[in-house]
């Protein structure tokens, strides 16, 4: 998905959020902000991370979610259910 966006608009600077690639399900037209999956984050985490579940969420929330890297910073769109 990200490659096809960076292709399809090439005039946009895409601000990614490190080894996401994979999470990314679109993007805001608005402000050219990407979009990405917070279940396919959560699943990266685990699996290519070895993190647990409960490491995982506290992960995603305090350095992904949390993080403010200007106008451009990621959309994390809330697609995972908790147990």
């Amino acid at each position: 998905m990200l490659q096809q966006l960076i292709e399809s608009f090439p005039d946009i600077e895409f601000l990614k959020a490190d080894g996401l690639d994979q999470a990314v399900i679109g993007f805001d037209e608005t402000s050219e902000r990407l979009i990405y999956s917070m279940s396919k984050i959560m699943q990266i985490l685990v699996e290519q991370d070895g993190m647990t579940d409960e490491e995982a969420l506290d992960y995603y929330y305090y350095n992904i979610a949390g993080a403010y890297v200007g106008e451009k910073t990621p959309i994390y769109c809330f697609d995972y259910m908790l147990d």
